[in-house]
């Protein structure tokens, strides 16, 4: 009798649902109803008409279009609405805290940030903030101290972006703030104090260790120690991500260094801003992809991230041979004002090299390296120029430009080098292991001082994948570029409540129109929103408007797997 009623009442459910009768919501069910948009929704599977519902900071429901109501309802007919990108390297750690609109971000549909790449931008290890090239201009704004990724934390609550963001620790900040900018090996008790420090930054939220290996310090540490440093972030449920040591005539070598971290300390590990750098090395990402594939075979959980741009972008400083730079910039501005120094640092770059990562000649030279940004005002006229027209002009060599640009700005500068292969970097985008990261921080185009932002990839990367590479080239499907910049970020990150519409997942929603999204962002003039953006919001409060940025700051701080509160 009970199973013949089951059955019945089975049989009414589904009679109900498919005459629209079932879980008829109440008049005001939804605090914001997106209405009749085309849902992709994150996992891979072919988009599908649906309402959205959100209800406070998360989505209520997804259902057919017509059954809800809601207190705000926008029309996303012809629209897309997706997860809000996740951008798996960004930059925007201290440069949320000058400008909250994150800008640059928001207008592509990024809603949530990993940071902490380098010793020189993390906020996680120990004295942080004093050791930023930039503190000097933090001062002078009034953006406050910390000294541990729990104050860091503090302060990002006080002052809420529009984005959510997460972090991981830097080994080399680490490295600095226990050993100094020195090459050698830690000692057992530097070690010990480092894996200490490790350990309370997982505490404190922390998703991982992370190195940028090409620079000084990270560049000093030997392999053994960042495998002790990921394991202490394993005990935690931590990850590794790394720029990796070499991008170019070294990359075999380099990957086998990851994928050793990897196995021998158990952890999930990312590369970032996967590439095959120089123009010898163009066309070997396929074999760069197998590796990837066969390291998975293996039992090793590795993917990547990228930028869909064919030119990178870094301190100019980072030309210069690793021994130029040990010791902070004040040894590396002694060592370029002596002339038999200098003589030996030009002798070394032009002259080929796989000791090192030589970004001058990888980049083609002179004519291959665009001066992007300086801070010092009687070197702003060589922005935007490339150091081969700046010596033609001033009748110099190009190194002596590099040389007096470095000496010269109080940070050494910032470059843009072009020397990725646009079909090496499409083979790379099309993996399913690759992933969005920009590489850059968050601003607006009147956020002051440009220190940051000035590649393209700022702020055009995620329209740009959607646009060039989905509408235009048909490289990916929009399904699977959507995967790869929400569900699958998340997954690697264990955020298992983001990256998807699905119901009890926070709203982080964008809305675009498939037809017109698109980057505008070039390297003469990079900082120019994306367009065809329509709606974003992030945990459920609109950030972006009819296209514009609108007052919200619903951004937070995210903590990883090993957080305990305190």
């Amino acid at each position: 009798m009970r199973t013949s009623i089951a059955i019945a009442l089975t049989f009414a459910a589904l009679a109900a649902i498919a005459t629209g009768r079932a879980q008829q919501p109440a008049a005001t069910s939804c605090d914001l109803l997106i209405a009749g948009g085309r849902v992709v929704d994150g996992t891979g599977a072919p988009w599908f008409l649906a309402d959205v519902c959100v209800r406070g900071d998360r989505i209520a429901q997804v259902a057919r279009p017509g059954l809800l109501t809601g207190t705000r309802r926008l029309d996303a007919r012809g629209l897309v609405v997706s997860p809000g990108f996740i951008d798996m390297l960004g930059q925007s750690e201290y440069w949320v805290l000058r400008d909250s609109r994150v800008g640059s971000k928001i207008m592509q549909g990024i809603t949530t940030e990993f940071t902490g790449e380098a010793s020189f931008t993390s906020v996680a290890h120990r004295g942080a903030r004093k050791l930023h090239p930039f503190a000097a201009l933090f001062d002078r704004e009034g953006v406050p101290a910390w000294e541990s990724l729990a104050g860091y934390f503090d302060v990002f609550a006080a002052r809420p972006p529009t984005i959510n963001l997460g972090t991981f620790i830097s080994a080399g900040g680490v490295r600095e703030a226990v050993i100094g900018r020195v090459d050698r090996a830690a000692t057992p008790d530097e070690l010990t104090r480092m894996e200490t420090q490790v350990a309370t930054a997982m505490e404190d939220g922390a998703f991982g260790v992370s190195t940028s290996l090409q620079y000084v310090p990270d560049r000093f540490a030997r392999t053994d120690e960042l495998v002790a440093l990921a394991r202490v972030a394993g005990r935690f449920g931590g990850s590794y991500i790394s720029h990796q040591r070499s991008e170019a005539d070294d990359i075999d070598t380099s990957l086998d260094e990851v994928f050793t971290i990897a196995r021998e300390a158990g952890v999930p590990a990312q590369v970032h801003h996967l590439k095959t750098a120089y123009k010898q090395n163009w066309g070997r990402m396929p074999a760069v992809l197998r590796r990837f594939d066969e390291a998975r075979r293996q039992g090793l959980d590795v993917a990547a991230d990228l930028y869909p741009y064919t030119a990178g972008s870094n301190p100019l400083d980072a030309s210069l041979p690793v021994w130029a730079r040990e010791g902070g910039r004040d040894a590396m501005v002694k060592r370029l004002a002596d002339p038999t120094t200098r003589a030996r640092i030009r002798a070394e770059i032009l002259t080929p090299s796989s000791t090192w990562e030589n970004q001058y000649l990888g980049s083609g030279g002179a004519a291959g390296i665009l001066v992007s940004s300086v801070t010092r005002a009687s070197l702003k006229p060589y922005q935007g120029r490339t150091l081969d027209d700046i010596a033609r002009a001033e009748t110099k060599d190009p190194l002596d430009v590099l040389f007096d640009v470095i000496a010269g700005d109080e940070t050494t500068g910032s470059g843009i080098m072009f020397f990725i292969d646009e079909q090496d970097m499409r083979a790379a985008l099309a993996h399913p292991l690759v992933m969005l990261g920009t590489d850059s921080a968050g601003m607006a185009p009147d956020s002051g001082q440009p220190t940051a932002g000035v590649h393209p990839r700022a702020w055009g990367s995620a329209a740009r994948i959607l646009g060039a590479y989905v509408r235009e080239a048909g490289v990916l499907t929009l399904e699977e570029a959507v995967r790869k910049m929400t569900s699958l970020p998340a997954q690697r990150m264990r955020l298992w409540d983001r990256g998807a519409v699905r119901p009890g997942a926070f709203a982080d929603l964008v809305v675009f129109d498939p037809a017109t999204i698109r980057d505008r962002a070039g390297f003469q003039e990079p900082r120019q929103y994306a367009e065809g953006v329509r709606y974003v919001a992030v945990n459920g409060q609109l950030v972006v408007e009819d296209g514009r940025i609108t007052t919200a700051r619903p951004g937070r701080g995210l903590r990883g797997p090993g957080y305990r509160s305190r």
